[in-house]
């Protein structure tokens, strides 16, 4: 099977401007094409992750990714998905969260001996002479048109900034400068983005006379039609110190039964045949199916030694065997008053509630134990001296728990 069909099968692929061209250039390791990341936070998520595995499918394949950067873009704000006005940023914190992007962009792609390249759009948009774009690059796009594009339907009721419509003529310059610097012909990105990847194969063939393609990444979503990557604490990280590997596995072990597969298909390098074999797998058949999920990805996004260390500590949580890999807490003499700790600042402190509010409410509802014992009076205490050496296991619902330790 050849890249084209696999990522078919894989159900990668929503939308392409020229099938049969983007088939040939992709199977035949001809296409230089570019995603692009915005800079908006200082760590990739799982939101971007469709987009890393896309680039190493490819690359694999022998064609040549460029990651590009949205320094430039980031000043501006991308409108997409959005109801209200993306905060702008300095240059120094797009600059901050393009150093941390590289570093983890490199688990995924090889940008050894010119394989791969990565460029950050702000080297040539920052520079660009307003007057100039008007002439050479606006004169291209029809206001008409562009006010179609979902991306800027979904804002108009609340009012579009002069600033955001600009977006679309950046992305598409983007496009245009790639195409001119490197041969970049060929743009992938989310279905969102068809509006704007459409404006920089239009520029360039209206600039250069020259044929360039986009195809449109199926968005992640889950069996209820929602984007996957999102907790009830905030968005699942790549980065180990805001989502840790442990936590990061744990979202994949939990995913539902309807989507276990089909993030093995899109997600993992598992060969089709044997995820194929998975379709017929029931009930307990399809835990082994999650941890096979959950065990792929934290190895690929954490190497394989935190991926063990993650699956080892969720199978401790169930048989309360080895504790050694579970999330640990450590307490300091200070956080105890009297030689004891009550129930609500321990899940506090241990951060297994984000506040002292949600971690009442867990008590009362009867979702807390501590060492096996159901905890239901948000005054009870724990003795300091219980949390002396191996320390005690503190559990919240059926999937949350930490190991707390004195240190």
């Amino acid at each position: 099977m050849q890249i084209y069909d696999e990522l078919v099968a894989r159900g990668l692929i929503a939308q392409v401007t020229d099938e049969k061209e983007i088939r040939d250039l992709v199977n035949n390791g001809k296409a230089t094409f570019y995603i692009g990341f915005d800079p908006t936070a200082d760590s990739l998520h799982v939101g971007h992750f469709m987009a890393l595995c896309l680039m190493k499918r490819l690359q694999q394949a022998g064609n040549k990714p460029i990651a590009l950067i949205g320094g430039g873009t980031a000043m501006i704000g991308d409108p997409s998905g959005r109801t209200d006005m993306r905060q702008m940023m300095t240059r120094e914190t797009i600059q901050h969260n393009c150093d941390c992007f590289k570093k983890q962009m490199s688990r995924f792609i090889d940008f050894s001996d010119d394989k791969a390249l990565m460029v950050n759009n702000a080297d040539w948009l920052l520079d660009l002479n307003y007057v100039d774009v008007l002439r050479e690059v606006g004169a291209h796009f029809s206001v008409n048109r562009m006010l179609t594009a979902e991306c800027y339907k979904q804002r108009m009721e609340r009012g579009l900034s002069f600033l955001e419509f600009n977006y679309m003529i950046m992305q598409s310059y983007d496009f245009y400068a790639l195409y001119q610097k490197y041969g970049c012909n060929m743009q992938f990105g989310g279905d969102d983005q068809w509006s704007n990847m459409l404006g920089g194969t239009e520029l360039i063939r209206r600039k250069l006379g020259k044929d360039a393609y986009a195809m449109t990444i199926t968005l992640l979503l889950n069996s209820e039609g929602k984007k996957m990557g999102k907790t009830q604490s905030g968005a699942v990280w790549l980065d180990p110190n805001k989502t840790s590997p442990f936590d990061f596995y744990q979202y994949w072990r939990n995913v539902a039964d309807a989507d276990v597969l089909k993030c093995l298909r899109m997600l993992t390098f598992l060969p089709l045949e044997q995820i194929d074999e998975m379709d017929k797998w029931e009930g307990s058949q399809l835990n082994q199916a999650k941890e096979i999920l959950a065990y792929e990805l934290t190895a690929l996004v954490h190497g394989e030694e935190e991926a063990k260390k993650a699956q080892e500590g969720a199978r401790a949580l169930f048989s309360m065997g080895n504790a050694e890999h579970m999330p640990t807490a450590e307490l300091s003499d200070e956080d105890f008053t009297e030689d004891a700790i009550d129930i609500v600042s321990l899940l506090h402190k241990s951060g297994l509630a984000n506040t002292r509010s949600e971690g009442r409410r867990a008590v009362e509802q009867g979702g807390v134990t501590a060492d096996g014992e159901k905890i239901t009076d948000p005054k009870a205490t724990l003795a300091k001296e219980k949390f002396e050496g191996d320390g005690i296991i503190v559990k919240k619902g059926k999937k949350n728990f930490r190991k707390v330790v004195l240190k």
